[in-house]
Formats: C-alpha cells, sequence, structure tokens
C-alpha cells in the first residue's frame, strides 16, 4: 500500500504535509508537558482540513497511543470517584458531537477557538479545585470535559486542574485522568462512529499521520529533564494562542 492511498481523495499534498507537520509539533508538546496536543493540532489542522475530518484524526491517533497505559491507571485510579465524573462525560460527549456534525465548518472552527482561548486561559490561571468534592460538581466537570472532547478532542484542562487540585497522591490522580479519558475517547468512538465521523478515510489517513504525532511524543519526551519544565510550559502556552490566532477564520485570506 502507497502512501498516496492513505490520503482522502479531497485532501491535497501540501495539506496532508502541513497536517503532518501539526501533528509533530502537538506531539511534542504531549510528550513534554502532558498536555496541549489537542488545544494546538485542532485550531491550525482545522483552518486548513474539514474539522469533522481532523477531529476523528486526533481522536484515532491519541486513543491509540493512550491505550497502552490503561491497564496500569485502572490498578491505581481511585475508580469509584473516576466513574461520578465519567457519567458526566457519557452525556457530554454526544453533546459535543451533535454540534460539531450540524454546524457548518467556519461556524465550527470560531467554537474551537473560543473554546481553546477560554481553556488556555484556565490554564493560565493555574486553577485548581481544592474545596470538597462533590458528585453533582464531578459530574459537571465530567460533562464540561466530555463536550470539548465530542466536539474538538478538546476536554483536557477542566479534568487536569480538578484532579490535580485534589488532597490525593499524584500516581492516584495521574491513574484517574488517563483512566477518565480512556472512558471518554472510548465515547467519542463510538459517538463518531455512529454519526459517520470515523470514516475510512480518516482511519486511512491517520496511519499516516500518526507516526508523525508518535515521533513528536517520542522527542518531547526526550527533552524532558533537558530543559526548564517552567520554560517549556510557556512555549506551549504561546503555541497555543498562536494556533489560535492562526486558526481564526477571520485570517483566511491573508493566510491561505
Amino acid at each position: 500500500m502507497s502512501a498516496f492511498s492513505l490520503i482522502p481523495a479531497d485532501v491535497s499534498i501540501s495539506v496532508v504535509a502541513g497536517i503532518c507537520a501539526i501533528a509533530l509539533l502537538s506531539g511534542v508538546a504531549r510528550g513534554f508537558s502532558g498536555f496541549g496536543s489537542a488545544l494546538i493540532f485542532m485550531p491550525l489542522a482545522s483552518s486548513i482540513a474539514a474539522p469533522r475530518l481532523v477531529a476523528a484524526l486526533l481522536l484515532v491517533i491519541d486513543f491509540v497511543a493512550a491505550a497502552p497505559l490503561l491497564p496500569n491507571a485502572w490498578k491505581h485510579a481511585d475508580r469509584k470517584a473516576t466513574a461520578v465524573m465519567v457519567a458526566g462525560a457519557f452525556f457530554g460527549v454526544p453533546i459535543g458531537t451533535y454540534f460539531l456534525i450540524r454546524l457548518d465548518p467556519v461556524t465550527t472552527r470560531w467554537i474551537i477557538s473560543g473554546f481553546v482561548v477560554a481553556l488556555l486561559i484556565l490554564l493560565l490561571s493555574g486553577w485548581r479545585y481544592r474545596g470538597k468534592d462533590h458528585p453533582l460538581l464531578s459530574i459537571v466537570i465530567g460533562g464540561l470535559s466530555g463536550f470539548g472532547s465530542g466536539l474538538a478532542q478538546t476536554g483536557g484542562p477542566p479534568i487536569v486542574g480538578y484532579w490535580l487540585g485534589r488532597p490525593i497522591a499524584s500516581n492516584i490522580a495521574r491513574a484517574n485522568i488517563l483512566l477518565f479519558f480512556g472512558a471518554s475517547d472510548s465515547f467519542s468512538v463510538v459517538s463518531y462512529a455512529f454519526t459517520g465521523l470515523i470514516t475510512w478515510d480518516a482511519l486511512r489517513f491517520s496511519c499516516l499521520v500518526g507516526p508523525a504525532y508518535a515521533v513528536g511524543v517520542w522527542f518531547g519526551s526526550k527533552l524532558f529533564g533537558r530543559a526548564s519544565e517552567a520554560l517549556f510550559r510557556s512555549i506551549c502556552y504561546v503555541l497555543i494562542a498562536a494556533a489560535v490566532i492562526v486558526g481564526l477564520p477571520t485570517l483566511d485570506r491573508v493566510l491561505r
């Protein structure tokens, strides 16, 4: 099978090169800091290809990359607390998916840009929830994260901000986050497949873009410990902000 057979018919070679470069860049951010891949990938990739295609593409490559981490997360997670939050995602993911398939691409891009800006502000604020653990609050945060995942695979910051602020061991918090997204991504796979977003084009294309993303994650993980984490996180924030600006539909006539 040639590389050309993996490319959707309506996607040009220049767009393929652009998406692979974006996947590499977002993978580096993910490998080093553990966050930011979707917040960089979605605004940029959706500005040169259909948001439906790139959301499905990111879901597939990230789902495959995270799958090996789930067995260990299952062992260490607080499964009862995570299940409450997963209940929120069960409703949030289909709602986000509904908006993704119903809205026209330009409107979707505006929503993605606005959502990413809100999440970037959340990350910059350093917010951590340190109050009491209420089931209703957990469901709401899980639902918000699920909505972001269904719409644009950008559900990370609310969950990360919540769990890292809880008075629990860091390894349990990390396991909770991994287990939540294992469940949330499973909901997204079902929701995307049911609505026709996961197509053969997306699956074949993921075989081409996935290796670029994997190389980025590997390279980013190798950088960890060799550079200041605070500096690199600042660079990630700048990249996310730049991705939002470059991805704005208003700039299409100038940049594309």
